[in-house]
């Protein structure tokens, strides 16, 4: 309910919005007033809201006695332990009825009472992975583990993939028969070697497998100064570029139809794949241009030569453009988890103009 003087206040501001060119009707709808209810508002000034406050009390309320009792039977030494969702159907199966489910529920919460009951730890929030980006090659990378079929049923090849997450670029792989920290770190060491990463430069993220966080993992990133960083437990979206990358390989039409026959076949394959994709796919995610060439840094005039083209296209036929040509700016920054949930993970990219 509003006041008079509220009312006052507002048919005064309604008046001076008209005053200086609103229409009244549109004044009324931004803040959500009927245009009768301002009409009834100016007949009678003084008039005050004259309908009955109301205060509604349930017939079937529970009385006192029987909150008191539904709090001694939810905390009682038999059910102290146990939801009311556990709760009712056992009184149910004993020929009790004392309160619904709900009413069980809101007893408990009116009591403040309503809290993990069971001896169990209770389920944890995970903090999100902090943010991070990436304004150029070798400063992010991401890594994961798939497994590759093999000719015997239960028994997979393990795929080590690296890739830069500027570029996209396949950085280092390599296919093993088992999972462990130990060939995860050499892999590791060989692509520092490979790509001359100096120490604290790349930051390296990946879930929380044992092979991701295993002891000669550690040691190994602490001593080549590559910080670690981790998705939350079973939170594949923390790791999404991996995910993206494995379902690219796997979906692939040059993809296999039979299992692998042996360590060799995986690895020829696996090699075949890297150079489609580090030199041929152009990449949606970065303009359509190749990892490769990101990772070069030749997407800037590439991107360049592709806008002069379509302007000049535009200016042999303005009337096929309604609007702008097609954006080719480079995408200068790319993003990780970013703090802004309003940003879709794999689209966190800023073009140049926005960096600028």
């Amino acid at each position: 309910m509003t006041s008079l003087a509220q009312r006052s206040q507002i048919v005064t501001l309604v008046d001076q919005a008209v005053v200086a060119g609103a229409r009244q009707a549109r004044a009324c709808q931004t803040i959500y007033l009927s245009a009768r209810t301002l009409q009834r508002w100016r007949l009678a000034p003084n008039q005050g809201d004259q309908r009955r406050a109301r205060v509604q009390d349930p017939r079937n309320k529970l009385s006192e006695l029987e909150r008191q009792r539904v709090l001694a039977v939810a905390n009682s030494k038999e059910f102290g332990h146990l939801a009311p969702s556990q709760i009712v159907p056992i009184l149910a199966d004993r020929g009790l009825y004392i309160a619904c489910e709900s009413t069980f529920y809101r007893v408990l919460k009116a009591e403040n009472q309503l809290k993990h009951r069971g001896a169990q730890r209770p389920s944890q929030a995970r903090t999100k992975p902090r943010a991070l980006q990436a304004r150029g090659p070798n400063q992010l990378f991401s890594w994961d583990i798939t497994y590759l079929p093999t000719r015997i049923k239960g028994i997979y090849f393990y795929l080590y993939l690296f890739m830069d997450l500027f570029s996209r670029k396949i950085v280092g792989w390599q296919i093993y028969e088992t999972e462990s920290s130990e060939l995860a770190a050499e892999v590791v060491r060989d692509i520092c070697e490979r790509e001359n990463i100096a120490p604290h430069q790349v930051v390296l993220h990946s879930d929380n497998g044992s092979p991701m966080k295993g002891s000669t993992m550690l040691a190994t990133l602490q001593a080549l100064g590559v910080a670690p960083s981790y998705s939350r437990p079973a939170v594949s979206n923390d790791n999404p570029f991996s995910e993206s990358l494995f379902k690219t390989l796997k979906y692939r039409p040059a993809y296999p139809r039979q299992a692998f026959e042996d360590l060799g076949a995986a690895r020829a394959w696996v090699s075949e794949f890297e150079c489609w994709y580090n030199h041929e796919h152009r990449h949606s995610a970065i303009r359509f241009v190749t990892p490769a060439q990101r990772h070069a840094g030749q997407d800037g005039a590439l991107l360049a030569g592709r806008a002069e083209v379509y302007e000049a296209a535009k200016a042999r036929n303005p009337e096929r453009w309604s609007g702008a040509v097609r954006d080719w700016s480079r995408i200068a920054v790319v993003h990780l988890n970013p703090e802004n949930p309003a940003k879709p993970c794999l689209r966190q990219s800023e073009t140049v103009k926005q960096a600028a």
